[in-house]
């Protein structure tokens, strides 16, 4: 892998993308950035914050300017929150400046990583499958538009070394047919 090359993380809430993303910037000496995180460090209060004081409106202008920040720099793998790709300047931003990988994950799934996560704005409806059902149907085609890379939902029970391992061995799989 190009070291100046950068690694976008993009998939629905709950796919592991920050979790998986922390071991996938070891193993390609990356920078680690979760965008939401840098979020909050900026701004010193919590995403839930922003969603109660900006609305969602609010929170995804400050998620595009800080997209366009930290994927701006060279040798970072940014974990990027499940609705960046609803912006289409987010989307050429990942397009052009680095390798895009879609970490699947169903909706069953979600709702298992999920169960006793009460800190995610968008889930605090009161019918989780269905909230998750319809940001599967906004966004999974914008997802597929810009993956270089898609790695299928793992099982329930598979933990994040062994599904991060999975994905290294898709990723560099991926890279060395590229450079063939």
């Amino acid at each position: 892998m190009n070291p100046s090359c950068n690694l976008f993380l993009i998939g629905p809430t709950g796919a592991g993308k920050t979790s998986i993303g922390r071991q996938l910037a070891v193993r390609y000496n990356l920078l680690f950035l979760d965008l939401d995180q840098e979020i909050e460090r900026t701004t010193g209060v919590l995403v839930s914050t922003i969603f109660d004081i900006e609305g969602e409106a609010g929170f995804r202008r400050r998620e595009s300017a800080l997209l366009e920040e930290c994927s701006g720099r060279r040798g970072v793998l940014l974990a990027c929150g499940a609705g960046a790709v609803l912006d289409p300047v987010n989307r050429r931003h990942m397009t052009e400046r680095g390798y895009v990988v879609w970490l699947q994950a169903t909706v069953p799934l979600q709702l298992h990583r999920l169960a006793h996560d009460t800190s995610r704005p968008l889930l605090a409806d009161a019918d989780r499958n269905k909230k998750l059902e319809s940001m599967a149907a906004a966004r999974t085609a914008l997802y597929e538009e810009i993956a270089d890379l898609i790695i299928p939902s793992g099982h329930e029970n598979e933990g994040v070394a062994a599904a991060s391992e999975r994905c290294i061995a898709m990723i560099d799989r991926h890279w060395n047919r590229q450079a063939a």
